[in-house]
């Protein structure tokens, strides 16, 4: 079955400058290019795959963060508050395409400076700060806007095949939540902590735990020798 939707990217919010980046350099996963959020206050440290690319989040600018347009994002709540409970992750997704399609859940517009208008972005409405945030792109992405960056890395890190977010607790979970989860599109389980999980392929076998410098577990398949 095709669908509508696909996973984007997924983020997770992190020191200033991101130095959690250096336990994923330390595998030998590539950065790529950084970015920066004008008018948002945020900025962060890129890592692609070749369907989904991470990034490492945090809050450059505290005053753009907290102004009227940007504030009801909860960026800088859950930032500011991530070693508190709040969840540290993002995920956005994307339409599929060839043309734009709705989100699986209900929202409200975000308008950045950063995009020209009539641009938007998807918000979830009726998340909890315990959860991730949800974001959806109605646009497709364009052939070839990632094509300069670079996906291959020390370990078989190439397609993320499998992505879930563990949430502490066992409260009922927002209808966006289950929404995206029904779609088949991120899971997320009872954990004992805030942890991010990618896999790649099918059958894993080995893994590898980034915490406590980063809330991340890798799963992938053996490395194969090339002789």
């Amino acid at each position: 079955m095709t669908r509508a939707h696909v996973l984007d990217h997924v983020f997770v919010l992190c020191a200033e400058g991101a130095p959690e980046a250096e336990a994923l350099k330390s595998l030998g996963v590539r950065e790529g290019s950084p970015n920066r959020h004008p008018g948002q206050g945020t900025a962060c440290r890129r890592f692609f795959f070749e369907n989904v690319y991470l990034e490492l989040l945090w809050v450059a600018d505290p005053v753009e963060a907290r102004s009227p347009l940007t504030l009801p994002t909860r960026l800088f709540e859950r930032w500011s508050r991530r070693l508190q409970g709040a969840s540290p992750f993002g995920v956005i997704l994307r339409s599929a395409g060839p043309g734009p399609s709705d989100p699986p859940f209900h929202t409200w517009p975000y308008r950045p400076t950063y995009l020209p208008p009539p641009l938007s972005i998807d918000v979830a409405s009726g998340t909890l700060l315990s959860e991730p945030e949800l974001f959806h792109f109605r646009a497709p992405r364009r052939p070839g806007d990632l094509a300069a960056e670079p996906i291959a890395h020390a370990l078989p890190l190439r397609s993320v095949s499998r992505v879930s977010v563990g949430i502490p607790g066992a409260e009922p979970r927002s209808d966006a939540l289950r929404a995206t989860e029904s779609a088949g599109l991120v899971s997320f389980p009872t954990d004992s902590e805030h942890v991010l999980t990618l896999e790649f392929g099918e059958g894993e076998e080995r893994r590898a735990d980034l915490r406590p410098k980063l809330p991340l577990v890798l799963r992938y398949g053996a490395v194969r020798s090339s002789t």
